[in-house]
This record gives structure tokens, C-alpha cells and sequence, in this order.
């Protein structure tokens, strides 16, 4: 693939990713932000008791905040859930221009559909499923270099273990055919995957004791919400784009037609 067709999907990409970041923003303040507000109001509650418990009975001044919850919950978040589309948009128009036309057959539209979805499992899934997300000012602020690291540890080990999955399935194709060697490469996938679920510690201070679960189950179910919208908005919108900017450059690639001029008699 020409470095102008990877540049131009790179940029269609990055597109998509911002118009799928601004679906998964709709659906991060409508279905995250009233778990998030919910999670605050236990850890004000909590540190009132505890002044109280103390006795500093609510003496001490609060701390004055830098940015408004406001602000935070808004345009905070809008910010960061826009970038982060753009970038993981970019990273997986990448991914697609090395995957078209080497996992199979598959038109450009499939084949975004198969990168969003190998991504969203690799990045998000299978890290989640060992370390869900937590909403914020519940975990023990003293283990939170040592949760972070063994959650991106996750992602680094899910992600090369796609890709040994990926080798090991066009491998083994010639011999088992297409659908067996994708069937035994999911499956060493899912079997390693256990084993390092099984070896990898286990964030049991993620959660304060007392913590509800029914406020801690919303917000989990609304990350995996914002995660899952936000990959198949990007599969539908950048399938379309790539399907689009590449039957353009085949079309203009193609040879003028050569026009039969009879001969004078």
C-alpha cells in the first residue's frame, strides 16, 4: 500500500474516531456522569463521618477546587473522550491499512469491522474483564501506581497475544482451512489469556469495603457502554470512509480504456 493510501486512511480514521468520540461522550454524560456524581457524594459522606469520628466536626475548611465538577463532567470530559477517539481512530486506521488484504479476503468495510472489533477486545475487553474500571475516589490512593501498571500490563500482554493469535491463525490456514484455524487460534488466545488472568495479582484495594454495588455495577456497565459505542460507531463510519477513498484511487488507477480506431480503407 502506498505511503499517500496510508496517509489518506490515517486522516479518515482519526476523522472517524472524533465523530465516534463525540457518541460515546453522549452516552459518558448521560449514562456515566450520575454514577460518577453518586460515587462523590459516598466519599464526602465517608470523610464527613470520619472527621466527624475525629472530632473535627466539619471544622476544617474545604479544599477550594481547581476546576468546577461542572466543568469536570462537561467540556473535562468531552476533552478527553474527543482526544482519545482521535488517537485510538488513528491507531486503528494503521492497524487496518497493515490488515487489508492479509487476514483474508474481506472487503475494506469488513475489514474495518474485524480491526474494531480485534481492538476493542485486545484494548478494552479483555483488560477490563481482569481489571474493571472503578469510578473515581473509591480506591486506595496509596496502590494507585501499582493498579495502573498492572492494568496497562494487561492491555500490553492482551494486545501481543492478539497478535501471536493473528500469526498463529494464517499459519495454520493452509492446513486447517480459514474457519478451523481461526477456531484454534481463539481458542490458545482464550487459553493463555486464562493462565495470565490466573498468574496476574488481583486488585483487591480497588474498592473501599462498604462501597454500594449497585452504584459501582452502573458505572462499570456504563464504561463498557461508552467503549462498545464508540467501536462500532468508528467500524461504521471508517468502513464507509476507507470503502469510499479506496474504490477512488483504484478507480483512478485503472488505465484509460483503449478506443478501437478502425483503420481508413
Amino acid at each position: 500500500m502506498h505511503a499517500s493510501t496510508v496517509r489518506t486512511l490515517l486522516v479518515r480514521g482519526m476523522l472517524a474516531g472524533l465523530i465516534a468520540g463525540l457518541f460515546a461522550f453522549a452516552v459518558a454524560y448521560v449514562g456515566g456522569e450520575p454514577s460518577v456524581d453518586g460515587s462523590i457524594a459516598v466519599e464526602e459522606a465517608q470523610a464527613a463521618q470520619e472527621a466527624a469520628h475525629a472530632g473535627h466536626g466539619g471544622e476544617e475548611a474545604e479544599e477550594e477546587e481547581v476546576v468546577s465538577r461542572s466543568a469536570q463532567s462537561t467540556f473535562g470530559l468531552a476533552t478527553g473522550v474527543l482526544v482519545y477517539g482521535v488517537a485510538l481512530g488513528g491507531v486503528a486506521a494503521l492497524a487496518f491499512s497493515f490488515a487489508l488484504g492479509r487476514v483474508g479476503r474481506f472487503s475494506p468495510r469488513a475489514t474495518a469491522a474485524l480491526t474494531a472489533a480485534a481492538a476493542f477486545t485486545t484494548v478494552y475487553l479483555v483488560p477490563f474483564l481482569k481489571y474493571p474500571a472503578t469510578p473515581p475516589a473509591v480506591g486506595n490512593p496509596d496502590t494507585i501506581g501499582k493498579r495502573t501498571t498492572l492494568f496497562f500490563l494487561m492491555i500490553l500482554l492482551s494486545v501481543l497475544l492478539g497478535v501471536a493469535a493473528v500469526i498463529l491463525g494464517r499459519r495454520l490456514a493452509p492446513r486447517l482451512g480459514n474457519w478451523n484455524a481461526s477456531l484454534v487460534a481463539g481458542f490458545g488466545f482464550v487459553l493463555v489469556t486464562g493462565v495470565a488472568f490466573a498468574v496476574l495479582p488481583a486488585n483487591d484495594d480497588a474498592v473501599k469495603a462498604g462501597f454500594p454495588a449497585k452504584l459501582l455495577w452502573e458505572f462499570r456497565l456504563a464504561s463498557l457502554g461508552v467503549q462498545v459505542v464508540l467501536w462500532v460507531v468508528f467500524a461504521v463510519v471508517f468502513g464507509f470512509l476507507a470503502q469510499k477513498a479506496l474504490a477512488a484511487r483504484t478507480a483512478g488507477a485503472e488505465p484509460p480504456a483503449r478506443v478501437e480506431v478502425p483503420a481508413a480503407g
